[in-house]
């Protein structure tokens, strides 16, 4: 350090000062400016970037929102697609069921009305066998009563005694 003391020259310390002013006053000059102007539009465009940056994720907040609303209105939409079909399904079955039931009514009726023509028709059919059998048993019995003559008379006879003349 003495001799760096030692050797001090205060006309080259000037000089050096002088030239060094000169550096700097010429870098203010034609570097500095440029210099700070890049910086300045690093710093904007950076700036620039981060406020991009802020807004797109701003926007996909937005986007994300809109998509679980369109999401939820697709799933209440869903659901009540869903609760109708189901209402839809259950009223075809009980309109089923009722058209069953009349259908099933409807031919327990014409059934049983057929079975009651049928039994009509039975009873008119036995009761003119009946009669038919009644007619012919009683033209035997006949027949065989009035076989004679003698029994001819006396049945005449016996059917006027039953008849009162007023």
């Amino acid at each position: 350090m003495d001799q760096l003391l030692n050797d001090f020259s205060p006309g080259l310390f000037f000089m050096q000062a002088i030239i060094l002013l000169i550096l700097i006053l010429l870098m203010r000059k034609f570097a500095w400016k440029p210099i700070l102007n890049s910086l300045q539009d690093r710093e904007d465009g950076i700036q620039g970037a981060l406020d991009a940056a802020a807004e797109a994720k701003k926007e996909m907040q937005n986007l994300q929102a809109d998509n679980e609303r369109i999401l939820n209105e697709a799933r209440a939409e869903r659901d009540g697609m869903l609760k109708e079909a189901r209402e839809l399904k259950e009223n075809m079955i009980t309109d089923a069921k009722v058209e069953a039931q009349a259908e099933a009514d409807k031919i327990v009726a014409q059934a049983q009305a057929t079975i009651a023509s049928e039994k009509k028709a039975a009873i008119v059919d036995l009761k003119n066998q009946v009669a038919g059998l009644s007619v012919e048993i009683a033209e035997k019995v006949v027949r065989k009563e009035l076989s004679g003559k003698d029994k001819q008379l006396q049945l005449v006879e016996t059917m006027l005694e039953d008849v009162t003349l007023n």
